[in-house]
């Protein structure tokens, strides 16, 4: 990884300014401890574009004549189950949108790709010609060699001692062999990143303990060709592939064994080597044996057990660390660092040499973790849960079993025992629904209870979500806000107001009590954060964010921070308990239980008030949602929130109140066509193609960040538009459901990608958002109208199956009992004057 981010700089003419450190020798690594897989389909676009990136440069040196060790081969992943060939054609419709050549094979293909395998308990598979194999080892030592060609620095046997840094910004690197002053730092050691990231005031967090892993190598076997191809039995967590002669093998166990439980990690290659397990590894070479029966007479050379590092959620990590700005990391590959290692190190060499990564990075970027998930004891317990992931069937919605009941908000105990089941988020436990059904153990306790969603159809929590979002819609719904990300900002002057002016791209100058929604921009005009502001005085806001942002945002804000501490940021999320009532008799209700006066006219939509409730006092009660349901959400200090919860439960039995979980927020936000940071929104998505000019203020005298950019976008038009599928034709008993991540069609030709997706109980119909492109033949893309969008016909591809759908760009009027003026005027995207162009409009009142 070091190599390749050394290399990628130095191709960017930085080679004279970069230096590259080694604690011990280059590529040094034990050849008998990589298994050299290179594979383009990985979990998500933004993995796929940066392995398909190492993928090339690989091709590029072995062009040259470089060593790199690389065989297109091919990779065949076989599947066992109908779940599992269901996640297939998932993944070949996905293909389609990440330009990854794949086809759906039969048995039979398979066993004419793979003469070795046994088929009789297979089921189909899943072809990927243009994956192959390589040589870790001659890779480094290929991107090296170039590197220092191009004046690129390489100091050997060398150890870091110490990062500094001065006034939050890294300053100088103190090794075994002297201080290296520089303006930038990345961290790619490996299975030292952790302590490495320990080396510095403050420290950075870089999550990963070690796993054993095995590798499995054969004597060789006579007539085995050099174009075998990578073989994957995912469904026995097992993979082989032939090297030079021989097969090698090896899988990722369902639970695994943490290595160096202690923390501490040997620094040579000989101390590190482990002792072959083969009781633990039995179960995988019995699967071994299963698909490959010939494997029984051939001779083993040896089992090698390798220690290898993995993040708590699977996923690399990488981007700049929010302790400590240019602090780079790039670690956590899990086993696939040769797949990883070209595009990392380009990423990493573009936030260095340019500001930003041409890929988006936020599901990988280094902020989503806390202090929480570096917690050594968290870590080794998660570490035997995290390598089986690599071949486990990806169901909708997965949650972890270890970690859990790790942050919980006061009234936890409380929606236990109302038969919540939970779903972790940021290390917080959020009801997912409610079914009081079985909610308690064998004494009559409360069950802690783990949300699954194990298939790709219809749900087996359906009815329990259908029954609380119709209480949200038309009586009371109370869900717990807790996770949101809680900030307050203030200052003696002025300041607070002219930081936020700049970082935001609405008018956060407004009265006291107001409600701000706002998009924080990059200078791209992509969507750093998407945020809420309530101005509580002249100089003090809170900010409502996204649970994902806790540590982004922050980081985002104080890397923007006038000098002089003149402007206070403070984390307060676990200081309050945030309940969010909604539904038509909320104010009804909470009437009864303050003296304030709530009418429409004292306490209008989108504004904030403190409150007492009950007994309670210092209550920030916002009137709004974040669905689009008439409600308030009630910032309670964590002291009163049993209080105030027991409170809203007495008051609202008569009208129909009931909990209501995150699954039930999720489908009265995607029918309101509400869209969600992370979800819908990342990085590179700009308020333009979302249906949200209206929040941008170009006007209020204040060059923001991003306003450059998005005064172009609107001069130009956007080349994808944010919009609503409702599909037709879709049977919910029977067929699969959309679940996110499918092609869109217009036309029959593929267009765009769906993002976030839901049944709609009020439409009975299952619904998408997602963008749409207009791409000529030969995929480049030409400006996106509203015109373009409503004249073509649709389709959303399922796993293979296409089905009609209808497009909606405005957020629809939705039947209710119960209207409501406040209600129906607030939109998520306002309409349009001129319905040809998306751009010429003005904001309607």
């Amino acid at each position: 990884m070091g190599a390749a981010v050394a290399y990628q700089l130095a191709q960017r003419g930085w080679g004279q300014h970069t230096v590259l450190i080694e604690r011990g020798r280059i590529g040094e690594g034990n050849p008998w401890h990589f298994s050299g897989l290179l594979g383009e389909l990985k979990q998500s676009h933004s993995q796929v574009l940066l392995a398909q990136t190492s993928l090339e440069l690989i091709r590029d040196l072995d062009a040259k004549g470089l060593p790199t060790g690389w065989k297109q081969t091919g990779s065949l992943n076989l599947a066992r189950t109908r779940d599992r060939m269901t996640m297939f054609r998932r993944m070949k419709s996905q293909s389609v949108s990440w330009n990854v050549e794949c086809d759906i094979v039969s048995p039979e293909k398979c066993k004419e790709l793979c003469p070795l395998i046994e088929i009789n308990d297979i089921v189909g598979g899943l072809w990927i010609p243009n994956d192959g194999v390589g040589n870790p080892n001659a890779f480094c030592h290929s991107l090296v060699q170039e590197s220092l060609e191009k004046g690129v620095t390489v100091a050997e046997n060398c150890s870091v001692i110490k990062v500094i840094q001065k006034d939050g910004r890294v300053k100088a690197v103190e090794t075994s062999k002297g201080i290296v002053e520089c303006v930038y730092f990345v961290n790619c050691a490996g299975f030292w990143a952790r302590q490495v990231g320990q080396m510095s005031e403050p420290y950075v967090k870089v999550p990963l303990h070690a796993a054993e892993h095995y590798y499995l190598h054969t004597k060789p076997i006579p007539g085995i060709g050099a174009k075998f191809p990578v073989v994957r039995d995912l469904d026995g967590h097992t993979y082989f592939r032939e090297n030079e002669g021989c097969i090698l093998a090896g899988g990722f166990q369902a639970k695994a064994k943490p290595a160096f439980e202690d923390g501490e990690i040997p620094a040579s290659t000989s101390e590190r080597k482990l002792q072959p397990d083969w009781d633990h590894f039995h179960p995988l070479l019995e699967e071994l044996l299963l698909r490959c029966p010939s494997l029984k007479d051939v001779a083993l050379e040896r089992l090698s057990n390798c220690p290898e590092a993995f993040s708590p959620d699977c996923k690399w990590i990488i981007g700049e660390a929010p302790e400590i700005q240019n602090y780079l990391v790039a670690a956590g590959m899990k086993t696939v660092g040769m797949s990883a290692a070209g595009g990392v190190g380009r990423a990493i060499a573009d936030i260095i040499t340019q500001g930003y990564s041409t890929v988006d990075l936020h599901e990988l970027d280094i902020s989503r973790f806390l202090g929480l998930h570096n917690n050594r004891k968290f870590l080794r317990d998660r570490v035997r849960e995290v390598p089986g992931l690599h071949y486990d069937l990806s169901y909708p919605f997965h949650e972890f079993r270890t970690g859990r009941n790790l942050r919980m908000s006061p009234i936890f105990p409380a929606l236990k025992e109302a038969g919540a089941v939970f779903s972790q988020v940021m290390g917080y436990e959020r009801p997912a629904w409610f079914d009081k059904k079985h909610s308690q153990d064998e004494k009559g306790s409360p069950k802690f209870r783990i949300a699954t969603t194990h298939g790709f159809g219809k749900p087996h929590w359906f009815e329990h979500v259908q029954s609380e979002y119709e209480n949200c819609r038309e009586r009371i719904g109370m869900s717990d806000y807790s996770t949101f990300t809680k900030i307050d900002l203030w200052s003696k002057g002025s300041e607070v107001v002219d930081l936020l002016q700049y970082l935001c791209s609405n008018d956060v100058d407004q009265p006291v009590g107001s409600i701000i929604h706002t998009g924080m921009h990059n200078r791209h005009g992509g969507y750093e954060n998407d945020c809420s502001l309530a101005r509580l005085s002249e100089n003090h806001y809170m900010m409502i964010a996204p649970t994902v942002q806790q540590a982004r945002c922050k980081a985002w804000i104080e890397r923007h921070l006038p000098p002089g501490g003149r402007v206070s940021v403070s984390d307060v999320t676990s200081m309050y308990t945030a309940i969010c009532i909604m539904g038509p008799f909320t104010r009804i209700m909470l009437s009864e239980l303050t003296d304030t006066d709530l009418s429409p006219k004292s306490f209008p939509f989108f504004t904030c008030k403190e409150l007492d409730v009950g007994l309670a006092n210092g209550i920030r009660a916002l009137n709004l949602t974040h669905t689009g349901e008439l409600g308030y959400v009630l910032y309670i200090p964590n002291e009163f929130a049993l209080h105030v919860y027991t409170k809203l439960m007495e008051a609202g039995q008569k009208y129909g109140i009931r909990h209501c979980g995150y699954y039930a927020m999720r489908t009265l936000r995607v029918e309101k066509f509400f869209a969600f940071w992370g979800q819908d929104l990342d990085t590179f998505t700009t308020p333009l193609e979302c249906g949200r000019m209206w929040r941008v203020k170009f006007d209020k005298g204040v060059d923001f960040i991003g306003r450059e950019a998005l005064l172009q976008q609107r001069e130009k038009g956007v080349e994808r538009m944010y919009i609503q599928l409702l599909i037709n034709d879709h049977d919910p008993d029977v067929d699969l459901w959309s679940w996110g991540g499918e092609p869109i069609y217009r036309d029959g030709v593929y267009c765009g990608q769906t993002t976030t997706t839901a049944y709609g109980f009020t439409f009975k119909k299952q619904i998408c958002l997602g963008f749409v492109k207009n791409l000529d033949p030969s995929g480049r893309a030409h400006p996106v109208t509203n015109e373009y969008v409503l004249s073509g016909d649709y389709e959303v591809e399922i796993a293979g199956i296409r089905f009609p759908a209808k497009a909606n760009l405005h957020s629809p009027n939705l039947p209710t009992k119960y209207p409501d003026q406040e209600r129906e005027a607030y939109k998520a995207t306002r309409e349009k004057t001129d319905e040809s162009n998306l751009l010429a409009f003005r904001t309607t009142k």
